[in-house]
């Protein structure tokens, strides 16, 4: 069972608006919290890093950040693809990350390391361009106008993105609420240090290749929702940047 400390952590106050816990955990899952997850966990109290991919072992080259991993699909699917790439996942769901650990049990990976706090609090620590690539895959969108403060994407962490992003980096994002793909839009159009990649249609109205779709993903499509694909580029100072 997890233990009281664990417990606490994971419900520490103002990460991604409160925690959410949905069913009670299985035995295998509640076990793995106590177990595992202490040993893939980032914390931010440490001092700073030199370099992210000392979180990982010695064959890690690059490393890459999943904002609300959800139920884990695409981060897995990453982090089995990509081996000699470090994933950093970061979930405030309690379930989430529970069935995330028993997956990376089950399959054995060793490239995944987790922090279940505030994301932003973990851009602000993570070390300048230390990233190559940072997605946020189906966010929750916030309908309510009175709740737009709290999407993800704002100057701020747009901001702090670029400050952790290695040149020509990339930010990746994916909603099939059109209004927060035009929000997002707006929001990296305002920045002068991302580059939105599309050329074409198809840039954006079809996964990027080798995108894994996700539970949530799969349920949109269902219920008749079309996601909006976005990249943005870390916009390397000194050089030409596209209209």
């Amino acid at each position: 069972m997890m233990t009281s400390d664990t417990t606490s952590k994971l419900r520490a106050p103002g990460s991604f608006f409160g925690r959410r816990k949905g069913h009670k955990l299985r035995l295998h899952q509640a076990d793995l919290m106590t177990t595992l997850l202490p040993q893939l966990a980032i914390t931010i109290d440490a001092p700073p890093l030199a370099s992210a991919a000392t979180l990982f072992g010695p064959a890690i080259s690059a490393v890459r950040l999943e904002i609300g991993f959800g139920g884990g699909e695409h981060l897995l699917a990453e982090a089995a693809a990509h081996p000699t790439t470090g994933f950093i996942g970061c979930e405030p769901y309690v379930n989430g990350m529970a069935k995330i650990l028993a997956r990376i049990d089950e399959l054995g990976l060793t490239n995944i390391r987790l922090f279940a706090g505030d994301a932003a609090e973990l851009l602000a620590w993570l070390p300048p361009a230390s990233l190559t690539r940072i997605d946020l895959i189906h966010p929750d969108p916030w309908p309510k106008r009175r709740h737009w403060k709290r999407r993800f994407v704002q100057d701020r962490t747009l901001a702090a993105m670029v400050r952790i992003l290695r040149d020509d980096g990339e930010f990746r994002f994916v909603s099939d609420i059109d209004h927060y793909a035009a929000w997002t839009l707006a929001h990296v159009h305002r920045s002068a240090d991302f580059v939105w990649t599309a050329e074409r249609a198809d840039d954006w109205r079809k996964p990027w290749p080798g995108y894994t779709m996700t539970r949530y993903g799969r349920k949109a499509e269902r219920e008749g929702r079309r996601a909006t694909y976005l990249i943005f580029a870390r916009h390397a100072p000194g050089s030409i940047r596209k209209s």
